[in-house]
């Protein structure tokens, strides 16, 4: 057999030890059952939905070993694709642990690029162009071109839009009609023409310049090989088995190229998992996962549902958080099950404000340390990287070592830095008139920084976080009862600087959820679990409200023992407790869930799970889709809600929209207008009840909409 005389090392729960030979029958000894019948079905497609911490990396490693020790496949025939380098390096580790050498793991990009300089001469000639490092610099050009000012944060913005369009396949002429269509709303408070006009202008400068990003690294790889027999026969004969890795976040594009590839054969195994698609703002879509069966009828669908990483009770809380979500994703989510040892239950835990909550963190990690943890075996978690600086100043002050994942420290961002260059100037230039915080609101608004949060995510929103929580500092200072100038408020921000951006190793991550994915710890605390934080407060639709579900699921399940989670009553000491708990938290099984209470005398949980079942108004059947659920109709029967107050409800969101500057479905989608339409609330808590009415929107045109629902509005 190929390479069957090498040691190999165990990986994962159940080694195999060290063996001086491998055998097929060792490799399929080393996995679990359902791991098993992945490694063995060799022929045809095959489909692994695969739960967090079930062992998916092992099962198709230990798939194509077998493959190809048992002689089945060769080495050099197989290509394994993953998303990140670092999974293309450990899946490589594992694959030479286990005597196999030959076959290519890499990441799309990493595979198509290969081919692309391999086939260039032959194709289209001349020298290969250089590829962007990044989109900024040509991006600024083009929005000079098309006469739009934009900032580095508006630039990055745009540069993600255009990597959107692209990865989806949307050219520039179409991203108006694609952006509309796909409910994604502009950058910078553009218009959809506008940013299909700067798409346009920068292909104009990329092109002209002989230069290429790394998603024409696609884009050319799927041109050579749909346009080019030749080539294509080439690449087929050199892959002939293809294994696919966090298969939900496929992109469009990705899912050409990779079609292409296989052509006509079956030779096809993916794996993912749909309740961690959190990707879908950059073009990922679980629709190629979950639709596999379909394209696929004779495949062999396996799930991985044996959890070797949490504990039980871990395990317990990321079921019951997927337990009462919805859509496709939700209804083929994988049950885990647990199999290690009990361990501690998770905690919920309520705070008066933020900065209540980040202490209290910092206590508890210290805790943790004291009792024999290891720092970097402890995560805080949280959904927006401007939370990073209470838990920053919190860890510093208590001597605990951190670092941040995924981003910069708060105190070494752009934003902020540009924001104490310019009060430390106002401070030694003399107090301006006002109490501290009008005055810092007013020194920062010539950074372009304004009351009201953008509409939409992005870079936008996030240098809007992080100077928005200096603000927030200011009215900290305030209520501290300390001196309340602009210079000692100067002098405090530069004392805190210098503590946090102390050379600290092998401390607590400080990570968005987002940057958490693919990573765990035997503790993590998730942190901020308000409305408005998670979900966020612009998810808007019912999709990017479950999305926001499963970012919190892939938060919970990156905890081997200890989970905590928690959240504050009100930003600041002393502030109103004006916050209400995150809807994903009803109905969890954790200590101190009783505590949130009931808001309608039953439990959250319960209504979710009886929503689901509705009978339609007008014919009974049972509601299916979350539209459906959310109007209390289905699609074929006559609209039941007031239709006077439906246009009102219109007219006033045009005013509103066009007022802002808006897209109108920022304001509200149709569907929720419908609802609110078909309800009339009377009160705050009933129209908060209605999907896509979050606590910001509630805050802003609650009183308005009440109004109009009322008998004289």
């Amino acid at each position: 057999m190929p390479g069957a005389r090498r040691r190999f090392a165990p990986c994962g729960v159940g080694g195999l030890g060290y063996f001086a030979r491998v055998t097929p029958d060792e490799v399929l000894d080393a996995l679990d059952a359902e791991q098993r019948i992945v490694a063995a079905a060799l022929d045809g497609p095959v489909c692994v939905l695969a739960g967090a911490g079930t062992g998916k990396t092992r099962a198709i490693t230990h798939r194509i070993a077998y493959a190809c020790q048992s002689g089945r496949q060769q080495p050099r025939h197989i290509l394994a694709v993953t998303f990140t380098t670092r999974a293309a390096g450990e899946m490589r580790g594992r694959l030479r642990a286990l005597g196999v050498e030959d076959v290519q793991a890499r990441t799309f990009h990493s595979a198509a690029l290969r081919q692309l300089q391999y086939f260039w001469p032959r194709t289209i000639g001349g020298a290969f162009p250089r590829i962007i490092e990044t989109k900024a610099p040509l991006v600024a050009e083009a929005s000079a071109r098309c006469r739009v000012n934009a900032d580095r944060a508006a630039v990055r913005d745009l540069a993600a839009h255009i990597e959107w369009a692209k990865v989806t396949q949307a050219v520039a002429d179409d991203y108006p009609a694609a952006a509309a269509k796909a409910g994604r709303p502009s950058p910078a408070g553009l218009d959809q023409a506008a940013v299909g006009r700067i798409y346009a202008a920068y292909e104009e400068v990329k092109t002209g310049r002989g230069l290429i990003d790394f998603e024409d690294v696609l884009l050319l790889t799927v041109g050579i090989v749909e346009d080019s027999p030749d080539v294509a026969d080439q690449v087929r004969d050199r892959y002939r088995h293809f294994v696919v890795d966090e298969f939900q976040d496929v992109s469009p594009l990705q899912h050409r190229l990779l079609t292409l590839w296989l052509g006509d054969r079956r030779s096809l195994c993916v794996v993912g998992d749909p309740s961690q698609t959190i990707y879908s703002f950059a073009g990922a879509t679980p629709e190629y996962l979950l639709g596999f069966i379909g394209r696929y009828p004779e495949a062999t669908l396996v799930r991985l549902v044996r959890d070797y990483r949490s504990t039980p009770q871990v395990v317990g809380l990321a079921n019951d958080l997927l337990r009462y979500g919805g859509g496709e994703a939700g209804r083929q989510r994988v049950e885990l099950v647990a199999q290690r040892d009990p361990g501690p239950r998770p905690e919920l835990v309520e705070y008066a404000d933020e900065p209540a909550e980040a202490a209290g963190v910092a206590d508890s990690i210290a805790a943790l340390i004291a009792a024999g943890s290891a720092a970097s075996q402890i995560a805080v978690l949280f959904r927006t990287n401007a939370q990073s600086q209470s838990y920053e100043q919190a860890l510093s002050e208590a001597r605990i070592p951190y670092a941040v994942r995924g981003g910069e420290r708060f105190f070494e961002r752009r934003e902020v830095r540009e924001a104490l260059l310019l009060l430390r100037g106002a401070a030694r230039a003399g107090e301006p008139r006002g109490d501290l915080p009008s005055q810092v609101r007013g020194i920062v608004t010539t950074l372009g920084w304004r009351p009201e949060p953008p509409a939409a995510g992005g870079a936008t929103r996030d240098r809007w976080e992080s100077i928005a929580a200096i603000v927030q500092l200011a009215e900290d200072f305030i209520a501290s009862g300390t001196a309340a100038t602009l210079a000692d408020f100067s002098a405090e921000l530069e004392r805190r600087a210098a503590a946090q951006h102390a050379p600290l190793a092998d401390g607590v991550t400080l990570a968005s959820l987002h940057s958490a994915k693919g990573l765990e710890w035997d503790a993590v605390f998730v942190v901020g679990l308000a409305e408005g934080l998670v979900p966020i407060s612009y998810a808007e639709t019912p999709e990017a409200v479950e999305e926001e579900r499963r970012l919190l699921y892939v938060g919970v399940t990156r905890a081997r023992e200890h989970v905590r989670l928690s959240w504050a009553a009100a930003r600041s000491p002393g502030a109103r407790a004006g916050r209400r708990p995150s809807r994903f938290l009803f109905g969890l099984r954790v200590q101190g869930a009783p505590q949130l209470g009931r808001p309608t005398g039953e439990r959250a949980a319960d209504r979710r799970a009886s929503r689901r079942s509705l009978p339609c108004r007008g014919c009974g059947k049972p509601l299916r889709e979350a539209t459906e659920r959310k109007i209390g109709r289905c699609a074929s029967c006559p609209a039941t809600y007031d239709e006077v107050l439906y246009e009102r409800l219109r007219a006033w969101r045009l005013d509103q929209a066009s007022a802002a500057k808006l897209p109108a479905y920022c304001i509200f989608t149709d569907a929720t207008l419908v609802a609110i339409a078909e309800t009339r609330p009377a009160s705050e808590q009933e129209l908060a009840s209605i999907p896509g009415v979050g606590a910001t929107k509630l805050d802003r045109y609650g009183s308005a909409v009440l109004e109009m629902c009322s008998d004289g509005g």
